[in-house]
């Protein structure tokens, strides 16, 4: 029985586009152009780092973050990013009695706007920063099952990605879902790994406490 939900946040709860156009905006890169290599290397099966290192070569993304900060442009999302289902998902799951928890590859700076976001709806918010392991290493996942009071197997991680999310969060022995949308999911949702490793695959957050409660009446 799931009794827990952890978000993953780019391309789950937020919509990275507005992000990822300040970046090429910041290496004076087209955004189609930067776009169009995004989506190259992710189908190659690459780093997603990678594609700052195709317009400039030795490109640190650390650096390059505290750089821009510097220079007042630091990354930022705010309501307007967030995809449209989110809040209701969000009621809706609580209002089932989830404990709900957010946990993704994150700044400081990030952990800090999420924080502000959804202070009064979630359970927990950890951050890569915060916890110092970031996924796919299990060590996140480690901390993600030290944070939450139920069983591995209690929890679902819903996230957009095969490498970063569901393998890892299955190794862990987590439940899963993966949802359709982002770069990552929509070159991976047609392999056979992405039909076969999720314990849900979905379109919208909102799907989610109906296919929970029908997980939970298959299993009983």
């Amino acid at each position: 029985m799931i009794r827990a939900v952890v978000f993953d946040v780019g391309e789950c709860l937020v919509d990275e586009t507005r992000e990822y156009g300040t970046w090429a905006d910041w290496l004076g890169v087209p955004r189609h152009t930067f776009a169009a290599m995004f989506g190259a290397v992710i189908a190659q099966g690459r780093d997603y780092r990678e594609v700052f290192q195709e317009f400039r070569p030795g490109f640190d993304l650390y650096e390059q973050r505290e750089a821009r900060a510097r220079a007042g442009r630091p990354e930022h999302f705010d309501e307007s990013d967030l995809y449209l289902d989110v809040r209701p998902a969000l009621a809706q799951l609580r209002a089932s009695g989830q404990w709900l928890g957010i946990a993704g590859n994150q700044t400081v700076r990030a952990g800090g706007i999420l924080r502000e976001l959804f202070a009064d709806d979630v359970d927990l918010i950890g951050t890569s920063d915060d916890w110092g392991a970031s996924k796919p290493d299990p060590e996140f996942f480690v901390r993600v099952a030290d944070a939450v009071p139920f069983g591995n197997d209690e929890i679902l991680y819903v996230g957009d990605r095969l490498d970063n999310d569901i393998r890892p969060a299955l190794t862990a022995g987590m439940r899963t879902a993966l949802i359709r949308r982002g770069p990552w999911a929509t070159v991976q949702w047609a392999t056979e790994d992405a039909k076969r490793l999720p314990t849900l695959r979905i379109d919208s957050l909102t799907e989610l406490p109906e296919q929970i409660a029908k997980l939970s009446a298959q299993e009983h």
